[in-house]
């Protein structure tokens, strides 16, 4: 097969949703290529992200606070260095976002409206118009970024591949998403920003294309990957049958929605001293439970909110009318489904992966923020501080130019997409062995359907995937024990000397896939 290859002096930057366009603008104005799927914002999860961006911002509260929170969530094994950075700077990222003309909540004296979510202690998320947060931050950015002439966007682009030589990254392979023969970039610094892996699973709050092929690709290169086995499951998607499945966010529950099975029984009273505010994983499993066990749970938002959640929620009041769903009279149906990836490629302090000329940030970096269970809207923070500091370190050690022309990328026939039915088939092997609840056996009969899928679609787009799909369920057969997201129902118990996070190569994940495959078909 014919391949292009071009040479820009442009960071290329993987993604168009928060972390990368706030990286873009960090860098500017030295020139940026910025390589996504679709146009800026389109496509995001951060576009999505309802609840809002986690920041001490009230002076009852602190950065310290905040910090400690987190590290409570994380279930034992959160970096408390990168919480107590990420936590110090979210005051100075809140108010740029304002500067730049995000509307945040403000009430009658200017102060910002905080509302509390799932395992805080304090109020500390600021929103916008109650679940608008994520489209309004984008909608901000993709402003000033239509203001920055340095960066150039390619978009209809997927990242099919990474190259690497002596353990540096020297490009990044990309195809159309409608399938054309592979464009090798070469590049002085890459830096991923193209989401996490919630795609992966058939129930899922993700954009469509975010299947986890930005960490695939790092992996596949050599990129050391931690904390691969701790996926979080949003416990409140608007089961509507849709794909993927809107979000109810977790404010509703700080507001006082309660959750509910068919027999209108409040279930977390039981399991939680915070009930519906207990930490994500627990609220996860019990929304499973229930579902599993067919008593339909959903959320109730009648005694707490009335009428007013059409005003104060609209994206959810918008998502429940499309599915023919009244949240004033009635209940919202609720499913558990795969919303954050807390695991992805290992980065440092300043977003430095293990291969040299490799940056990443935002949900396909593991920074050690999140651990095994991330607080509620730490995500869009993370995103926010490590774009800045990514940008920064490249500026100082990539010999990157003031200045570098824009590069013309052509497509050419060719290439394979791959097929909907493989895909449709990685997605129910995760599903059904690898989601809330996981066994050896499950574990062991995923890795091995993984490869057998893998042996018969040989799509590169295809290959991130189940690189990425390898790596969730290697790490959870490795961790015998149940932690935060991470639940295995044969180790159900907490394992002390496991209090750490874990760190995988792909040829680690492929030799253990090798064995489950062998065993399996034995």
């Amino acid at each position: 097969m014919t391949m292009t290859r071009l040479r820009t002096e442009r960071v290329v930057i993987i993604g168009a949703g928060l972390g990368a366009i706030s990286a873009a603008l960090a860098l500017a104005p030295r020139p940026v290529l910025m390589i996504a799927p679709e146009p800026p914002g389109q496509g995001a999860s951060s576009a999505w992200a309802q609840g809002g961006v986690a920041a001490a911002m009230d002076a009852a509260d602190s950065a310290q606070a905040h910090a400690a929170d987190t590290v409570a969530a994380g279930a034992g094994t959160v970096d408390a260095a990168i919480a107590d950075l990420v936590t110090q700077a979210a005051r100075e990222h809140i108010h740029e976002l304002t500067g730049l003309g995000t509307p945040f909540d403000r009430d009658a004296q200017g102060g910002y409206v905080l509302s509390r979510e799932a395992a805080h202690g304090a109020a500390r998320v600021v929103r916008v118009k109650g679940d608008q947060a994520g489209r309004q931050i984008m909608d901000t950015l993709i402003a000033a970024l239509a203001r920055t002439p340095s960066v150039q966007i390619l978009s209809g682009a997927l990242l099919t591949g990474i190259e690497a030589s002596g353990g540096r990254v020297t490009g990044v392979e990309i195809e159309s998403v409608d399938g054309s023969a592979p464009v090798i970039i070469e590049a002085p610094a890459v830096l991923l920003a193209g989401g996490g892996s919630g795609g992966l699973w058939l129930h899922t709050t993700n954009p469509a294309r975010i299947r986890g092929q930005v960490i695939g690709a790092a992996a596949r290169a050599g990129a050391i990957i931690a904390d691969a086995e701790f996926v979080q499951f949003h416990p409140t998607a608007i089961a509507t049958g849709g794909d993927p499945l809107p979000l109810a966010t977790e404010a509703l529950r700080g507001e006082g929605a309660w959750l509910v099975n068919d027999a209108g029984e409040r279930f977390m009273t039981a399991l939680h001293p915070d009930a519906e505010l207990a930490p994500r994983d627990i609220v996860a499993r019990a929304v499973f439970a229930e579902r599993q066990a067919g008593r339909d749970p959903a959320l109730d938002t009648r005694a707490s909110l009335g009428a007013s959640v059409v005003e104060k929620f609209p994206a959810v009041a918008e998502a429940c009318a499309r599915a023919g769903i009244d949240p004033v009279h009635g209940t919202i149906p609720v499913a558990a489904a795969a919303h954050y990836h807390m695991g992805g490629v290992e980065t440092d302090a300043q977003g430095r992966s293990s291969l040299a000329g490799l940056w990443a940030c935002g949900e396909a970096a593991s920074t050690g923020l999140h651990g095994a269970n991330r607080l509620a809207s730490n995500g869009l923070l993370e995103a926010l501080v490590f774009a800045r500091r990514c940008a920064e370190d490249i500026m100082h050690g990539a010999g990157v130019p003031e200045a570098a022309p824009e590069i013309a990328v052509a497509f050419a026939a060719g290439g394979r997409r791959p097929a909907s039915e493989s895909v449709a088939a990685l997605r129910r092997l995760m599903t059904d062995h690898v989601a809330v609840l996981r066994d050896g056996p499950g574990l062991r009969r995923a890795l091995a359907g993984i490869a057998a899928l893998e042996a018969v679609e040989p799509a590169p787009a295809f290959r991130t995937m189940t690189a990425t799909a390898t790596l969730i369920a290697a790490a959870a057969l490795r961790r015998t024990e149940s932690r935060g997201g991470h639940c295995r129902t044969d180790f159900p118990e907490t394992d002390p000397a496991q209090a750490h996070r874990s760190r995988l190569t792909f040829q680690d994940a492929l030799t253990i896939r090798a064995d489950c495959a062998a065993t399996e078909t034995a």
